[in-house]
Order: structure tokens, then sequence, then C-alpha cells
């Protein structure tokens, strides 16, 4: 019997999304013995900082891909919006399974709806881009930082410490977790790759691409694609707020992106549509749109922000 060992990080969240990956490869091949090695990487351990202040999204997978790259495991399972825009030399991503619902998802005990948010509510996020999209809708509401996983996230709004919190659906979702009140956020854009996962191998495996290959989804990756392709055109990552949703029709996808700045003050929003082959293509169009309308001085302006507070 063949083993396969899938690294991963300890949290509910991480084991979830390993446990299914490995489940769905032991119904498709009784002939694999599948593991898990849980790994501890540095996001997991700082807690008290803000992740534009000590890293951004790469602080989730390093010590992960150090094991893929020694051999201590064959392949890892990623949220695809942890996952930085450039994969270190040797690796690849096998397969990205079909995306989950990739929307924002606001949740409390007291209030129905952001809307329904008195003025002064504490709102909880770990994100810039959430806090500029609900700064721009409620500029008086408070907005803090809220760093932990899901569970520790939505426990601290239930004790009062929050009034509400912004999570991705997807994650609360494959956790059965929930609140009183829950609402969609339909109007906001999410991270790149929000709600799909990414299973990342050495590309010198032929033999686990194939294996995997069953797990792709053309439609997850193409729009991955293309929301990947954007961000990576800006240089952007978790130190601002960028965020974009592409959706395919047919042999065509529609890209849908913004770039804010932190206050939800300046918001510049753009779609694009094109060819689905041409994701990447896509992507780095209308990235190029928004920088010409704008979103390089925002950018510009956040960038040596963050090198002054550094």
């Amino acid at each position: 019997m063949k083993n396969i060992i899938i690294a991963t990080r300890g949290s509910q969240l991480a084991l979830w999304q390993a446990e299914h990956i490995k489940g769905r490869l032991a119904a498709a091949r009784p002939d694999l013995n599948v593991e898990l090695l849980v790994l501890k990487t540095r996001g997991d351990v700082i807690l008290d900082v803000p992740l534009a202040k000590v890293g951004g999204k790469g602080l989730f997978v390093k010590e992960i891909e150090e094991a893929l790259l020694s051999g201590a495991a064959d392949m890892a399972v990623h949220s695809m919006k942890d996952v930085p825009m450039v994969l270190p030399e040797g690796l690849t991503l096998g397969a990205v399974p079909e995306r989950e619902n990739g929307a924002d998802a606001f949740f409390s005990e007291r209030y129905a709806s952001l809307a329904a948010l008195p003025a002064g509510a504490v709102v909880g996020t770990s994100s810039l881009r959430r806090q500029a999209q609900t700064l721009a809708l409620r500029p008086d509401v408070r907005v803090v930082t809220l760093r932990g996983n899901v569970e520790t996230r939505l426990r601290k709004m239930k004790e009062g410490q929050y009034d509400a919190v912004i999570l991705a659906r997807a994650g609360v979702k494959r956790l059965g977790l929930s609140a009183s009140f829950e609402e969609d956020l339909t109007s906001f854009l999410p991270a790149v790759g929000q709600g799909a996962l990414g299973v990342e191998m050495r590309a010198d495996r032929a033999d686990l691409r194939e294996m995997l290959a069953f797990l792709d989804h053309e439609t997850t990756r193409l729009c991955v694609t293309a929301e990947r392709a954007f961000l990576r055109r800006l240089d952007g990552g978790c130190q601002v707020p960028i965020a974009a949703r592409a959706e395919r029709f047919g042999d065509e996808l529609e890209l849908r992106a913004l770039v804010a700045d932190v206050n939800g003050t300046r918001l510049i929003r753009g779609s694009r549509r094109g060819r689905a082959d041409e994701a990447g293509s896509v992507g780095e169009a209308l990235a190029e749109e928004l920088l010409s309308r704008g979103a390089d001085e925002i950018l510009a302006e956040l960038y040596a922000e963050n090198r002054e507070n550094a």
C-alpha cells in the first residue's frame, strides 16, 4: 500500500480542509494510505499583530512548503487566499478543487445586518480589505483588528467583545458554526482565491499530478488564475485592501475587482470580461486599468506608510 503524507496547519479549518482532501483521495484510491503531518507556521504563533505588519500571507505556508521540498510531505492543502502569488522554485499547484461559497459574511448575536448596526458599533475583522469595504458603507462604526482562528473570532463576538465580525462564509460553513444573525455581504468583493482550496506539491512528482487530476476543477482553476494574475500585477498582499472575484460564463469569464485605501474613502472598482482560456491576461488587463485610474497612487501611499511603520 502506497503512503501519502499531507502537510497541514493545525487549526480546525486547516484540518477540515486536509481531511476533506484525504477522504476524497482515499475514496478514489483504496490502495493509498493517506496520513496528515500537522505543522505549526509562524502565522499560527504570532496572533497579537496584524498580518500586514508581520509579513502577510506567506506566514501560513513557509514551514509547510519546506516540508514539501525536503520530502517530509508529499502534498499540502491550503486555502488559496493564503497562497503567495509566486510559489517557491520546485513547487506547483497539483489541483484546485471546486470552490465553496466565496462570499464574505456578517455575523452578530445582537444585530441582524451590517446596516442595522448602531453608530459606534465595534466590528472585528482580520482583513484590511474587509475593513475598507465596511467603512465605505458604514463610516460611523469602529473596525478593530481581530486575529485568531474562525472559532476564536466567533467566540469573542459571542462573548460581547465585538458587536459583529466579518468572516469568509466558506470557513464558517465548513466548520458547521453559526451565529444568531448572519448576512452574506453580496456587495463586498472577497479576497483573491477565497473559498477555494489548493493542493500544492513538488513539480517533479508526475505520479502525484496524475493522482490528483480528478480533484482539479477547471472553472475554479481558471477563475482563481484570473484573480491571482490581477493581484500579482499589483504586487499586493495582506498589506493593502485588494479584492477580486471571477465568474465563468461558458467560454468567457468576468473578473470584478477593487483597490481601496484602509479607511474606505477611496474605492476604485472595475470589471473585465474575456476568454476563459486567457484568464491570466484578463487579470493583468484589469489590474492595468485600475492602476491607470488611481490605484497606483493608493498603493504607493500604502506601501510608503508600511515602510515607515516597519
